[in-house]
């Protein structure tokens, strides 16, 4: 199949959960014969932490302006078995249109961030990066949250087809390492600066630091403000790039996992960043949310915490016992998380959902080829 994508990005990870789940997804589209190409505008402030410039298995077209490559993205679209608008891009308005308007067979919105969509649709009656007249002339939209999110997204956008896509992992990236001493932690965490995280990062890291001082803590992530409450045994690690996660993961005896405010009360909402811990078979400690145990079997592939307590009794466990819980998650994770997963996942909801041609795609089409895949 031929995909064409229009996204927020998938060259920079700075600051943004986007680009390490589309690298992953892409990757493994590739490795099934499927030909990506991702739209993304070129925008100062990932130019500036640009980690991916060019890859051999997708095709990354950078444009400055829409206008400078409308043309060339109709052509791509039309020639398209699937044409996607994501979430958060910026231009989704005007490739909403391209798509909707082309030869594409499977016209598809994917929303990355479902929760935050529908807190601000409700908060101000519409969001920059979703048609005003909803979802409704989509063949199909993809939600990364699943839930009551899909019902919101039928209720409240007049999506007809809604089906989750969760986030992944592309274990060849996040597998166990050796351990890089300026990562060591007692517990570590990972995550850009949100406000709608810091009472619950107050919680499960912070009070636990506090209650704990002999014990090392370490943050990574970019954007925290001056003003951030640091203690002494709190150390940081400014933005990472995705090759260092897996040390960053694996040097640490466990990691803490946190979910923003609105994605939380929607629940069935697992980030990517938990997928890339539990494949380090690196111990993971979650705070709660409704669906956590769809995806990892609490006290034996995943521990939560409530409280500062929780994790403090958690960081106290015996090390063996902290080493099954972390090799059990990275076998539910090989098993159920991965990218390649992901990727035959969108090609079965893509083929179900086809408008025409019998289930052949274009390029076999255009090859004079009759048969399926």
């Amino acid at each position: 199949m031929k995909l064409v994508v229009f996204g927020l990005t998938v060259t920079s990870s700075w600051g943004n959960g986007h680009a390490t789940i589309w690298r992953g997804l892409l990757n493994g589209l590739a490795a099934l014969g499927h030909e990506t190409t991702f739209f993304e505008r070129d925008l100062a402030y990932y130019a500036a932490h640009r980690d991916l410039t060019d890859s051999p298995h997708f095709r990354i077209q950078l444009y400055r302006d829409w206008h400078d490559v409308a043309d060339e993205a109709r052509s791509e679209v039309d020639e398209a078995d699937a044409a996607i608008v994501t979430s958060y891009c910026k231009d989704a308005i005007a490739a909403t249109d391209l798509i909707l308007s082309s030869d594409a067979q499977t016209r598809i919105f994917y929303d990355l961030d479902t929760p935050v969509t529908l807190q601000e649709l409700e908060r101000h009656g519409s969001v920059d990066y979703m048609p005003r007249d909803g979802l409704s002339m989509f063949d199909l939209v993809l939600s990364y949250t699943a839930g009551h999110a899909l019902e919101k997204l039928r209720a409240l956008l007049g999506a007809r087809e809604v089906a989750p896509l969760y986030g992944s992992v592309d274990p060849l990236l996040h597998s166990r390492s050796h351990a890089v001493q300026h990562f060591r932690a007692d517990l570590s965490y990972l995550g850009t600066y949100a406000q709608d995280r810091q009472s619950a990062l107050e919680e499960l890291l912070l009070k636990p630091a506090r209650a704990v001082p002999e014990r090392r803590f370490l943050i990574g992530g970019a954007q925290y403000p001056p003003e951030f409450p640091w203690s002494s045994n709190i150390y940081f690690v400014r933005h990472l790039p995705p090759p260092d996660h897996a040390a960053f993961y694996s040097s640490a005896l466990l990691t803490l996992n946190i979910t923003r405010a609105a994605m939380s009360r929607m629940g069935y909402c697992p980030s990517g960043r938990l997928f890339e811990a539990a494949a380090c078979a690196t111990p993971v400690i979650s705070d709660w949310w409704e669906g956590l145990d769809q995806f990892f079997e609490p006290d034996r592939e995943i521990l939560v915490a409530r409280t500062a307590q929780d994790v403090v009794d958690a960081m106290s466990r015996p090390a063996e016992e902290l080493a099954c819980i972390g090799a059990a998650a990275r076998a539910r994770t090989l098993r159920d998380h991965t990218a390649d997963k992901r990727a035959r996942e969108l090609i079965g909801l893509i083929c179900a959902h086809k408008r025409g041609g019998a289930g052949t795609p274009r390029t076999a089409r255009r090859e004079g080829v009759t048969g399926g895949m």
